[in-house]
Formats: C-alpha cells, sequence, structure tokens
C-alpha cells in the first residue's frame, strides 16, 4: 500500500518534537520537582486526587497506577462537575490535589483545583501554558514545557505530562534508578519514532472499529491511543484494561477484528501475552506493542511512552491513507472549555 507523506502535517511536526520537549522538561524542572517532592515526603498526603480531561485524564490514569505503586498512596480521578455544577468539594484535607492540563483553560478544571484548596488539599498543577489561570490557581504549577501546540490531536504535551509524572513519583520515592532511565527516555524516544509501525497503518486502512487493550500503567496509554485514533482516523476504538476484556468484550472479538496491545515488562507482562493468545486464536488481528511492533527496550514505566510515541506516528499515517487531515478533525476545538 502507498502511503501519503505524514511529515506534511503539523501532528507530525508535533510528535516529532516530544524527545526534545522531555530532555527540557527535565532540566528545566528539576529544582520545582525536586523541592515538591521534600514538601511530599516530609508531609506525606493521605491521597491524591486528581482533574483532568481529555488525553490529560488518560495522563492522569498513567499517574494512578506509577503513584499507587510506586509511593503506594492512594490515587483517584475526581469529578469536576461535583466543584464546577453542584458547588461541592468533599472532604480534601491533608491531600494532594494534582490538576493536568495542556491550556490552563478548562473551567470545570479549574473549579475543582481552586474548591480542592479552599478544602485544605495541596494543590499542584502540571501545565503546559505557564502564564494561566491553573497555573496562577495552584500552590505549585510544574510546566509541561511542550511550547505552542496547534494541532487538535495533543501529542507532545501528553508525553510531557507523562514524563512529568514520571519525575516527580521518581523523586517523591528516591527511585535512583528510575530517575537515571528517565534521563535516557529522549534518546529512546527518538527512535522510538523511527520504529516501523507499517503493519498496524495498514491495518488501520480499513478498519471499521478496533479495541485498545493496556493494564497497569499502559492502560492509560492504551486510552489515550483510541482517542487519537478517534481523532485521527474516526475510527470508533475503544479502550479496555485487560482484565476486563473477557467480561463482555470478548464477544464481539471474531476473524478478522483488530486490536492493539499494549504490553509492558512488568508483572502484567503475562496476562497480556495469554490474552493475545487467546485473541489471535479467535482469528482476531492482533498487534502488541513491545512484541509485534517494535519499541526500543527501556524500564517498564517508561516502556509506554516510547509506545505512545510510535503510536503518534502510525495514526497521522493512517489518517492520511485514509484521506483524511489528522490536524482538522470534524466538530473538535483545540481547546474545550467544559463547565
Amino acid at each position: 500500500m502507498t502511503h501519503a507523506a505524514p511529515e506534511t502535517t503539523r501532528m507530525f511536526a508535533e510528535a516529532a518534537e516530544s524527545a526534545d520537549v522531555v530532555a527540557r522538561q527535565l532540566d528545566a524542572n528539576a529544582a520545582i520537582v525536586g523541592g515538591l517532592a521534600e514538601r511530599l515526603r516530609a508531609a506525606p498526603p493521605r491521597g491524591v486526587l486528581t482533574f483532568a480531561r481529555g488525553s490529560s485524564d488518560h495522563a492522569a490514569t498513567f499517574a494512578k497506577y506509577v503513584i499507587e505503586t510506586r509511593v503506594q498512596v492512594l490515587t483517584t480521578s475526581a469529578a469536576p462537575s461535583i466543584a464546577s455544577v453542584y458547588g461541592g468539594m468533599p472532604d480534601v484535607s491533608g491531600m494532594l490535589a494534582l490538576a493536568i492540563s495542556q491550556s490552563g483553560r478548562s473551567p470545570d478544571i479549574l473549579a475543582g483545583l481552586t474548591a480542592a484548596r479552599s478544602a485544605g488539599a495541596l494543590t499542584v498543577a502540571l501545565v503546559n501554558a505557564e502564564g494561566s489561570l491553573l497555573a496562577d490557581a495552584a500552590d505549585v504549577a510544574v510546566p509541561l514545557r511542550a511550547g505552542a501546540e496547534r494541532s487538535v490531536a495533543a501529542t507532545k504535551s501528553y508525553l510531557a505530562a507523562l514524563a512529568a509524572i514520571l519525575h516527580l513519583v521518581a523523586e517523591w520515592s528516591g527511585d535512583r534508578v528510575l530517575l537515571a532511565e528517565l534521563k535516557a527516555a529522549p534518546d529512546l524516544l527518538r527512535a522510538a519514532w523511527r520504529c516501523d509501525w507499517s503493519p498496524l497503518v495498514d491495518c488501520l486502512a480499513g478498519a471499521r472499529s478496533l479495541f485498545v487493550i493496556g493494564r497497569g500503567p499502559g492502560f492509560g496509554v492504551a486510552q489515550e491511543a483510541a482517542l487519537k485514533l478517534k481523532e485521527t482516523c474516526r475510527i470508533p476504538a475503544e479502550a479496555f484494561s485487560a482484565a476486563e476484556v473477557r467480561h463482555g468484550p470478548m464477544a464481539l472479538v471474531g476473524p478478522g477484528f483488530p486490536l492493539l496491545m499494549f504490553r509492558q515488562d512488568d508483572e502484567t507482562a503475562a496476562g497480556i501475552d495469554e490474552l493475545a493468545a487467546d485473541l489471535a486464536a479467535r482469528g482476531a488481528a492482533v498487534f502488541v506493542a513491545g512484541r509485534d511492533l517494535p519499541v526500543p527496550p527501556a524500564h517498564p514505566l517508561i516502556e509506554p511512552l516510547l509506545q505512545i510515541m510510535a503510536l503518534y506516528r502510525a495514526a497521522n499515517a493512517a489518517a492520511l491513507v485514509r484521506g483524511l487531515d489528522p490536524d482538522r478533525p470534524p466538530h473538535l476545538t483545540k481547546v474545550t472549555e467544559t463547565l
């Protein structure tokens, strides 16, 4: 199959910048993140509450698994409407309220974080727009430093959020191994960008639906991949935890049904492999990132970043093969100001 030139799109150009963004962020945020981590160690929060929408909420899913496994602090996603629509806020005193946003302009995220601060939480904003209202509303603003992002489909800002989460958790937990691996991530991201995922592109060219599957930290990446395939390729892609597929969704899987699976080399790997084998036995078209779709070997918490990096390039290419403009998905705008 002959593919259109993917490098002509804004999405391609911005996603390709992700490695440089992460390198810049890790260097520039060292003092901010180190100070915040020291504060969290001195006064450990009794829980973490995340505020986010869209791609940022998928980063919050990633944060849940990283925080709960590495610092053993319960982490849950807030419903921003509790503050923005209903005017309430549970007792969050002594908690860490973590907002994640590219624009810093979503009214419901701002309302949630502001209410959490008033209710006694330590508030932190991982935000790309450093002069935004959200950054100003937080006790600590951690800039994502992704630079201008004009494509409707967020790419480098999502990867920047994942890197910022790993940076904070590595410092908070004192994980020197993860910190060292994170410093090597920009080179790994550059290598991931060059990986050949053309078999997936060829499958997506005619796909009418798709399951995207992950588990643990890979689940947030699966959610993000499904969203990007909806936005750019107009494929009804649905994300599932690998633990949930047999609880109903398996009924839709048959010969030729496409499935994209994200696998990191941790305690979930054997379960992903077993599920992939079961799905393939049903005749499904199974693509496993890190096995069928190559990425460089890395720390299990960095593997999801490399996989979504490669997916962005594949989604961009697949959109063009399908005759679509990934920079201009219908009915969508760059900033969604949810109330």
